[in-house]
């Protein structure tokens, strides 16, 4: 029988991202399998923080082991910004991931094209019931441009394009993103020590 694992987030386009990259193996579970599961407020200073509170929140209401992970746009020309707070940037005006991205290139639309350097963050921790056990954090360096291009992905992916490339994450089909993502490269520095949570 695979190891039972819940994927702490109620994001359809995280989860997707998640069991596509280390789904092989895994019984991964979801947090709407599981009655009243409240998720915990996100008020760390970092996206590990973040993230390592929502898996331990979830361990600790399912008693079992529960990935979690937290992530955002770093905007060099808006001081790290939205960073921690990309989920709910511009709240409570700004409700959904359009309103989002169309804030900060509003914010950025006087930022000339040299200086519009960005990275995406993300940070993925996993918890037991009894508390943290590992956490690791991946990055996608690129920038923010100036209009919204492709209908793929999610939250800020249309506006951002990853260093070397020409096409935003929401051009790239699934392949293409997991390939270079900062969820990826977050996930794979974390399954060594997943890998050793499971006796594998």
């Amino acid at each position: 029988m695979a190891d039972r694992l819940v994927i702490a987030t109620a994001n359809k386009g995280k989860l997707a991202e998640v069991i596509r990259i280390i789904g092989a193996g895994y019984d991964l579970l979801t947090i709407d399998g599981f009655e009243g599961i409240e998720m915990p407020e996100e008020d760390g200073e970092t996206f590990i923080d973040n993230a390592a509170i929502k898996a331990i929140a979830v361990a600790r209401q399912t008693g079992l082991p529960a990935l979690a992970d937290d992530s955002g746009l770093q905007v060099d020309a808006l001081g790290g910004r939205p960073g921690v707070y990309s989920a709910r940037f511009g709240a409570p005006e700004a409700k959904d991931d359009i309103d989002r991205y169309r804030l900060l290139l509003s914010l950025m639309a006087d930022v000339p094209e040299g200086l519009r350097s960005a990275r995406f963050v993300s940070a993925v921790a996993l918890a037991t019931p009894v508390g943290l056990v590992c956490a690791a954090e991946g990055k996608c360096e690129g920038k923010v441009i100036f209009e919204p291009r492709g209908d793929r992905g999610f939250g800020y992916d249309p506006v951002f394009v990853p260093l070397g490339m020409d096409r935003t994450y929401a051009e790239l089909d699934a392949a293409e993103k997991d390939a270079i993502s900062h969820r990826r490269r977050a996930l794979e520095a974390l399954l060594p020590s997943l890998r050793s949570f499971f006796g594998r």
